[in-house]
């Protein structure tokens, strides 16, 4: 199954599209990259939806006859189809166990709190709706929250290197790639915390150059003025 040709369906300002674009290039699966411009609504076209990703969304692979959507369903089918070193998906049942329970948590928690954020703070403006101070208010405290429980949670504050324990794995390039998102609209959540930066800089460096790669466009969208988080602080 897995000689069939893998297309993989992109774009690097989604964040579950860059973690999967990091995954293929460290782990060397032959694929081609399709680039779909979110800007462009290329992904909401007939076509793409009739042909591609019934969902109208990014990321999603065809491999050979069969399509899939959903980042960490398709994160889990190539670890099947492909198989990954333990670095990925790690084979220890109890390890594993916490790299999937990352990856469910974060879709209502880190995910959701800081696209949302960033939807509204950046994103508004661009399609001249207008942003709500007190909103933007609720949604940084959110956001801010959620990080604060990831670090006492899932970094234990400091004494656990990576998000399913001593040893990087997939859930933790997911983080990396929702807590980037952010910067776009300003602010940075590594200001102000330390552990955070730690770790994201750990996780950064264990997968260059693809990490950099992957972020090109949030490193030339990220404002110079960067807001020093006031909220949330432990």
């Amino acid at each position: 199954m897995a000689t069939r040709p893998l297309k993989y369906y992109y774009d690097l300002m989604s964040q579950p599209s860059r973690a999967l674009f990091i995954l293929l290039q460290q782990t060397n699966i032959p694929h081609q990259k399709v680039s779909v411009a979110l800007r462009k609504l290329e992904h909401k076209t007939t076509e793409y939806k009739e042909n591609i990703n019934r969902f109208g969304k990014v990321p999603c692979i065809v491999h050979g006859d069969f399509k899939l959507a959903e980042s960490v369903a398709i994160f889990r089918y190539l670890d099947r189809e492909f198989g990954f070193d333990d670095r990925w998906n790690p084979k220890e049942r109890l390890v594993r166990a916490r790299v999937d329970e990352f990856l469910e948590w974060q879709h209502l928690n880190i995910r959701a709190h800081c696209t949302l954020f960033f939807f509204h703070v950046w994103l508004n403006p661009i399609l001249g709706l207008p942003v709500d101070q007190r909103k933007v208010e609720h949604l940084r405290k959110n956001m801010t929250d959620s990080l604060d429980l990831f670090e006492r949670e899932w970094l234990e504050g400091g004494r656990r290197h990576f998000v399913a324990g001593n040893d990087l794995s997939y859930a933790d390039v997911v983080a990396a790639c929702e807590i980037e998102q952010p910067k776009i609209s300003g602010f940075d959540a590594k200001v102000g915390r330390p552990i955070l930066a730690t770790w994201m800089e750990r996780v950064r460096s264990m997968t260059n150059p693809h990490y950099d790669q992957a972020h090109e466009i949030v490193y030339k969208l990220t404002p110079k003025e960067i807001e020093t988080p006031a909220l949330g602080q432990n």
